[in-house]
């Protein structure tokens, strides 16, 4: 069976007063996400080891070597978790999450200087993560283009940030730390991220 590009959980307008436009949600969703999903069924239609296997299957067992079909399998996965991650309602904490952050990472102006941090050191493409470790413990990491913590065994994420500039040059242009200070305080779905935990 085909991988899908999933429907995006909100209208591609929703998003426009969270400072996220629709030509951007157009672009990233129905342009590159696509493209990520067509590349990765023309590898698996070719590969008789890939039929068959989940999409979670196909990245942690091609992340070793990398290479195109681990990157499109990457970021098709990513996209998943980052559509999640925005909700016209978002930037609001539900208590929980609130609670087990101020427990791991200090406060919540220490998460969001963490997430901030990782996301503009991120030199050239990649990603920013909220995850829930191995150890039970919240932590914030990075990765590389199409890589993500399935990939590195760094836990379950919770929250994800694209850092991709086609994430964010249209509406921020080359202001990557305006665009994640943006998604943490109005656009990220805590909701989401308390459910994952």
């Amino acid at each position: 069976m085909a991988f899908e590009l999933p429907t995006l959980p909100y209208s591609k307008a929703a998003l426009g007063a969270k400072n996220m436009s629709e030509e951007t949600l157009d672009l990233h969703h129905g342009k590159h996400h696509q493209a990520y999903v067509t590349a990765l069924n023309g590898f698996v239609e070719k590969d008789p080891a890939l039929q068959g296997k989940s999409l979670e299957e196909i990245v942690t067992s091609t992340a070793a070597a990398g290479g195109p079909v681990f990157n499109n399998a990457g970021q098709h996965w990513n996209h998943i978790i980052f559509w999640q991650s925005l909700s016209p309602k978002g930037g609001v904490i539900p208590p929980k999450l609130e609670a087990k952050i101020n427990e791991d990472l200090g406060s919540v102006t220490a998460f969001k200087d963490a997430f901030k941090a990782a996301g503009i050191s991120q030199f050239g493409s990649g990603w920013a993560w909220l995850v829930l470790g191995p150890d039970g413990k919240l932590k914030v990491t990075k990765t590389p283009n199409g890589s993500n913590p399935l990939a590195t065994g760094e836990g379950k994420v919770l929250l994800a940030a694209d850092v991709w500039e086609h994430s964010y040059y249209l509406d921020f242009r080359n202001r990557r730390p305006d665009y994640l200070q943006n998604f943490l305080d109005v656009l990220a779905n805590y909701e989401y991220a308390e459910a994952q935990l």
